[in-house]
């Protein structure tokens, strides 16, 4: 039986590994408009300006990029020690750490894949400095007068070996709820999306190609329009920043989308959703098949099919 819906509140920051630090940090502060909230050590912390946690992404040097950690806050302490126990009744195993700032201890897991799940419900709300503070008393930040100035980090797409398994456990013991997926010709399901919340999905397992585990597809920033997007692919010209695909429109979940990459070499997708919602309680699960995925994207425009040196194509 799927537990009940609304244990876990929203996806609350990321941790990316990055070989330049100092490089990375420039290009979520200058091009993202992210804002720096704290350094130890080698972890820098950042957040969106419409986060009202202490911070949204955490970037820690490492030889190679990829995704740390995501980190999944709950809706009440009930709710963690739900999803803990959830876990462990499903075979799994986790660990108590404190080791970020606003927040209080955080219980470290993983899916079937190998990816790194923190779940959390202390958390410190964020005050900003008087440089910082909005006009709006209901905004955590002012917004940001640098970059593309997103609003939010929107979600998480996980390669893994096998997708089935790694949603199901999004489903079956976190209790998320999936959306849309992709089925192939011989039945296997070779990506699936996922909502905590009713945004139409936070989380997508996609099929890894190599067979590996535990890698990044992409994370992705939210923006408030479709136009900021148009501007964000001004800017990644203007200032040097790769541009794997967009602007575009995803055929799956209707996203309007660019995909670059930071230097450190994490691909990062800027998108609107259209504010596109799931209110049905019943929401069926859309699948798509192999044949309309060969169509491509909304408009026409053909999924990379090629892999090159920056690593797998977006599938969405």
């Amino acid at each position: 039986m799927a537990p009940p819906l609304g244990d876990i509140a929203h996806i609350g920051h990321a941790q990316l590994f990055t070989p330049d630090l100092d490089a990375s940090v420039a290009f979520f502060t200058d091009y993202l408009g992210l804002t720096v909230n704290g350094r130890d050590g080698d972890t820098v912390y950042l957040r969106t300006y419409d986060d009202y946690e202490h911070h949204s992404l955490v970037l820690t040097a490492r030889a190679q990029p990829g995704l740390g950690r995501l980190a999944l806050r709950t809706s009440s302490e009930e709710a963690l020690q739900r999803r803990i126990k959830a876990i462990e009744e499903a075979g799994g195993a986790g660990r108590w750490v404190e080791d970020e700032p606003g927040l209080g201890k955080l219980y470290v897991t993983t899916d079937p894949d190998g990816h790194e799940h923190a779940l959390y419900w202390e958390s410190e709300y964020y005050r900003a400095p008087d440089e910082l503070k909005p006009a709006l008393k209901n905004q955590p930040q002012a917004k940001p007068n640098r970059g593309v100035g997103v609003r939010r980090l929107d979600h998480i797409n996980f390669l893994a070996a096998d997708v089935l398994s790694s949603a199901e456990f999004q489903q079956q013991v976190l209790g998320a709820r999936p959306t849309e997926q992709i089925r192939l010709n011989g039945g296997r399901i070779a990506a699936r999306w996922l909502t905590y919340t009713n945004k139409s999905y936070d989380v997508v397992y996609t099929e890894d190609w190599t067979g590996s585990a535990g890698r990044l597809h992409h994370i992705a920033f939210a923006t408030d329009t479709r136009e900021d997007i148009l501007r964000a692919a001004d800017l990644a010209i203007d200032t040097g920043v790769f541009i794997e695909t967009g602007p575009h429109k995803h055929a799956i979940q209707q996203t309007f989308f660019l995909y670059v990459y930071e230097p450190g070499g994490n691909r990062i997708e800027l998108c609107n959703p259209l504010t596109r919602l799931v209110l049905a309680p019943d929401w069926p699960l859309i699948t798509w098949t192999e044949e309309e995925r060969k169509k491509g994207q909304a408009w026409g425009l053909k999924t990379i099919e090629s892999f090159h040196t920056h690593g797998t194509p977006p599938v969405g």
